[in-house]
């Protein structure tokens, strides 16, 4: 018995020491494996880090702008002294000034100059803050409210700066799971929100509803995604064409496929239509239906800034949702000022409209009847006061049509006519426009001035360091 047990002892021992023995070995393993772990990891770290510095000592930075020489850049032989009125002088040139927006030449009003300076009295020059954070005058409500009264609808939102209007419109309201149909001439604000809206982009052919509805089609036979909205984006008068906008086939369109409609009236508004309310007026279409309108400022009213006019339930939307409305310091009150004023002008005058049309048929139709049909083309509408003249050798490579319109824009300044190039991102547009001269009206302009400018534009064709050929 005491031989069994004494057996019995030995075994239950040899068993605890061959556990603790096996545990202090598997302890040892993990901490040297550990140290060995910690060990190839600063090793691996250091290399890392040489290779990093390897890397960033052969690393050559590319220029922050672009390395092309400033006498390339389109505006910079130009220097302006004084105010861009009907006259303007450019680089000592006094020129007859067809190259601004000053449609009504409200730069050199005196009662909007005199608006501006009782402002500034009131306010001081700048908001100094966004809307919702102290930026709220009570001129921009007044603003606000006058715009919305004009264009008849229910509200209206303004923006400090005009290319963020319809940027910030558009990502209000357009997501990445919506699908948007726009046309190809479409300005680069409107692709830059479209951008940033990560939605679906289909473009049309420029002012071409066939070409709208066909891939409307095409779209709609797939299946489409849940809760997926679709969205038309175009414009009253093309900034990048000058031709007014086929709304009423595209408001057909919209009813039929049930596509919400956004028109950017950047240029239209305060031109368009017997009262200046834009593209809707001008056709005779009730503005129900039309979901947004975005407008500027910086046009017809030669002030600065945007605004957008829509239902309550839509526009409200912005004031929480419209980055350049949230984010940005408030338009100037001075700036305000000056918009209420030039919108009383044009109420007040409506007969201002009716002479800028005809400003504009008559610059078309002298255009049309004269000798520069056998060197360019004009395919803007008659009554629109933007009008983009191209070339009509279309064999010319990009970047030659763009030397020779510069050349002509720089003799046309040397004689008195000041007229400029339509300037693009080239490498950011959808579409590179095609390089023209951009010629833009007011009331003031004589049928003797029209004269001139297109005289002044035949010598520059003329001249012998012009060949266009």
């Amino acid at each position: 018995m005491y031989l069994q047990i004494n057996t019995l002892f030995s075994q239950v021992q040899f068993n605890h020491i061959y556990v603790e023995g096996s545990i202090l070995l598997v302890l040892l393993w993990i901490l040297f494996k550990k140290t060995a772990n910690s060990l190839n990891a600063k090793k691996t770290e250091s290399s890392e880090n040489s290779d990093v510095e390897e890397k960033i000592k052969s690393w050559t930075p590319k220029p922050m702008v672009n390395t092309t020489s400033l006498s390339a850049l389109p505006m910079e032989n130009y220097v302006i002294d004084g105010k861009t009125g009907h006259y303007i002088t450019i680089n000592g040139q006094s020129c007859i000034n067809f190259a601004t927006h000053n449609y009504f030449n409200f730069i050199t009003d005196k009662s909007i100059e005199n608006n501006v300076i009782n402002a500034v009295n009131k306010y001081g020059v700048g908001s100094c803050g966004p809307r919702a954070f102290y930026g709220t005058f009570d001129i921009h409500i007044e603003l606000e409210e006058k715009i919305a009264k004009f264009m008849e609808m229910e509200e209206a939102v303004i923006y400090s700066y005009g290319f963020s209007t319809i940027t910030s419109a558009i990502q209000a309201y357009v997501k990445f799971r919506d699908i948007v149909y726009v046309d190809e001439e479409v300005n680069f604000a409107i692709q830059k929100g479209l951008q940033s809206s990560k939605a679906e982009v289909v473009y049309f052919k420029h002012n071409c509803p066939e070409d709208l509805e066909r891939l409307i089609l095409e779209k709609n036979a797939t299946k489409r995604r849940k809760n997926r909205k679709a969205f038309l984006i175009v414009e009253g008068i093309y900034m990048n064409t000058g031709n007014i906008c086929n709304l009423p086939k595209l408001i057909d369109i919209r009813i039929k496929h049930k596509i919400r409609i956004f028109i950017d009236e950047s240029i239209s508004f305060g031109i368009l239509g017997e009262r200046g309310r834009g593209i809707t007026e001008h056709f005779n279409i009730p503005k129900d239906e039309v979901d947004l309108i975005i407008g500027s400022l910086e046009t017809s009213l030669s002030s600065v800034g945007g605004f957008c006019v829509g239902s309550t339930f839509v526009v409200d939307h912005q004031r929480l949702s419209g980055l350049g409305y949230c984010f940005s310091a408030s338009l100037p009150p001075l700036l305000s000022a000056a918009a209420i004023k030039a919108l009383d002008q044009i109420e007040k005058h409506p007969e201002m409209l009716v002479k800028l049309r005809e400003r504009s048929t008559s610059l078309h139709r002298s255009i049309c009847s004269s000798q520069l049909t056998e060197h360019f083309i004009l395919e803007s509408d008659a009554t629109s006061p933007l009008k983009h003249l191209y070339l009509i050798n279309k064999s010319l490579s990009h970047t030659k049509q763009q030397q020779i319109l510069k050349k002509i824009v720089d003799y046309s300044i040397s004689k008195g006519v000041a007229i400029t190039t339509a300037s693009y991102l080239s490498d950011r547009e959808y579409k590179i426009p095609t390089p023209s001269i951009r010629l833009l009206t007011s009331i003031k302009v004589t049928d003797e001035e029209i004269d001139f400018l297109i005289n002044t534009l035949l010598q520059a064709v003329n001249a012998s360091t012009i060949d266009i050929v």
